[in-house]
């Protein structure tokens, strides 16, 4: 039996499939590699969700930003970290694992930091949140690289719950957020270093129950908490991970390696910043194009910038991980994972402003019979009370998904979660039409809080079983890549629901969003029939 070959964090001899090497070698890094990496991506998801919590914070502090401008922040960072999650699903094969998950790590530091600079001034402009939402998209990059390292270290009967566990318990950063940002808010964490607090104006609310306005709050602590958990987890990576050098055999050094993970981060942000400039309304933008041309635009805009300015060993690389859209199932099974992590993601940004608005508020008609929405409603149910227990539910069943997709299949599980999410969706729409009608829409929640539970159960059964699904159909070589791919588009669900959501609140009719999604749930459910399931499929059930 041949050892393991290593140089410092570089291993040259990687036989995962070799039952011999596994159990004897493999194993113990594959699953060291694994330990690290969770919190790692937790701490991403925490960063780049952090909005959908600091927006209600916001509203309840009074700042002077109407809902859609709130909204337009959680929108922003969804689909910042979509879009940087296009280099970052090319970093590893680019740069090595270890240098990759490092590096992108400790970036996460830059936003953490100004995000509670900016949540300090209140009278700053609506450009300075804007331009730390985009930042935050570090965070959501990352899960592209992440999930494209792991599945470089299990064999394939494995992959199911490698990655359900790496993507699962890392979701557990939405959740973790929910909790711990209202939590920090709550004290003076850093002392005179952390800033001083402001008075809600508005009742707030954390795990336990509702926090009543005239509450001092350090709202800048939602940046700074993280902090503390993030320089031990950049230490952890670079003396703990490895690169696989069968993966990455280009990647050159350390400095070399950052070098190419800073330039292709850094070139992402030019078509998510030009395109959220035409997208944006005035002041902060020109409102040329809506959500459905400006999404397109950015995604084409980014693969194409990525194509035309690499060089060297980078170009060649690339050139080869493009390889992957020419295979329809890369298609196929980019619309399946819109259909589970694009829930997931784009549910857990836009649910606690959702909470905030729809039951916070007391819709009552006027004297002419004209409904109004603008009384608060003294019986709302606090929503960061209550928003983290979607994402996670969703959160903790998707290993879970994983581990099913591995025994039974998984696009039969895919199938069975779609059925599920066309029927919760329609219901979820209802009864939001309900509430938004009524004087007294707290009588509905417990309904919609149900309804989305469900939502968020099924979305994370199926993100198990999709990666079940790529990790057989793929080979290892374009598994990786597929992976980062299907999660960047996918992550654009970051940016729709908060838009779709918000917008047709402000029109008054917040049902049409959901059932929007379930006709689109619909069509992937016979998409996935087609190419998966039905007798004369060419890859069945995989």
């Amino acid at each position: 039996m041949t050892a393991t070959k290593q140089s410092g964090a570089d291993v040259a001899d990687w036989r995962p499939e070799d039952d011999d090497f596994w159990e004897s070698t493999g194993k113990r890094i594959a699953y060291r590699n694994l330990w690290i990496s969770i919190p790692c991506l937790l701490c991403g998801f925490a960063i780049w969700g952090m909005w959908g919590i600091i927006t209600v914070q916001m509203m309840n502090l009074g700042f002077p930003f109407s809902q859609a401008e709130l909204f337009s922040l959680t929108a922003i960072s969804g689909l910042a970290g979509a879009t940087m999650r296009i280099p970052a699903s090319f970093l590893i094969r680019l740069a090595g694992g270890r240098n990759t998950i490092f590096l992108t790590t400790a970036m996460l530091l830059a936003p953490a930091l100004g995000t509670g600079v900016v949540l300090q001034h209140k009278d700053w402009p609506l450009w300075a949140f804007q331009l730390m939402a985009l930042w935050s998209g570090v965070g959501g990059g990352n899960f592209a690289s992440s999930m494209s390292n792991i599945s470089t270290f299990f064999p394939k009967r494995l992959q199911g719950t490698a990655l359900g566990l790496n993507a699962g318990l890392g979701n557990f950063g939405v959740t973790s957020m929910q909790i711990v940002i209202p939590l920090v808010m709550t004290v003076g964490l850093f002392g005179s270093f952390g800033g001083e607090p402001m008075t809600l104006a508005k009742d707030s609310g954390w795990i336990l129950g509702k926090i009543a306005a005239g509450t001092p709050t350090w709202i800048q602590n939602a940046g700074f908490a993280w902090l503390l958990s993030l320089v031990p987890l950049a230490g952890c990576c670079w003396f703990g991970m490895n690169n696989l050098k069968t993966v990455s055999p280009d990647s050159g050094g350390a400095i070399a390696a950052f070098l190419k993970i800073t330039w292709l981060y850094t070139l992402s942000f030019v078509p998510a910043g030009l395109g959220l400039y035409l997208y944006l309304p005035s002041p902060s933008g020109l409102g040329l194009l809506n959500m459905w041309l400006a999404m397109p635009l950015i995604i084409v805009s980014t693969l194409m910038i990525l194509k035309l300015t690499a060089f060297g060993t980078m170009k060649e690389n690339i050139a080869k991980q493009f390889a992957i859209f020419h295979n329809k199932h890369t298609w196929s099974m980019t619309l399946l994972y819109i259909v589970t992590f694009g829930s997931f993601i784009g549910f857990s940004m836009a649910l606690p402003l959702s909470i905030k608005v729809i039951f916070g508020i007391s819709h009552v008609a006027d004297a002419a019979g004209v409904m109004q929405h603008s009384a608060s409603n003294p019986n709302a149910p606090p929503a960061l009370t209550y928003a983290w227990i979607g994402p996670f539910v969703g959160a903790l069943i998707r290993p879970v998904g994983g581990w099913i997709a591995d025994k039974v299949g998984g696009s039969i599980v895919t199938q069975i979660i779609s059925a599920v999410m066309v029927i919760a969706s329609g219901a979820v729409g209802y009864v939001m039409m309900q509430a938004y009608g009524s004087a007294t829409p707290e009588q509905y929640f417990p309904t919609f809080m149900g309804l989305f539970v469900l939502l968020f159960a099924a979305s994370g059964i199926g993100n198990g079983s999709t990666f079940r699904t790529i990790g057989v159909i793929f080979d290892r070589q374009q598994a990786g890549p597929v992976l980062g791919w299907t999660s960047a588009v996918a992550a654009y669900g970051a940016f729709i629901a908060p838009v779709v959501i918000g917008s047709e609140i402000t029109a008054g009719t917040p049902e049409r969003a959901m059932y929007g999604f379930a006709i689109f749930y619909a069509l992937c459910l016979i998409l996935n029939w087609f190419f998966y399931l039905r007798a004369a499929s060419e890859i069945k059930n995989p």
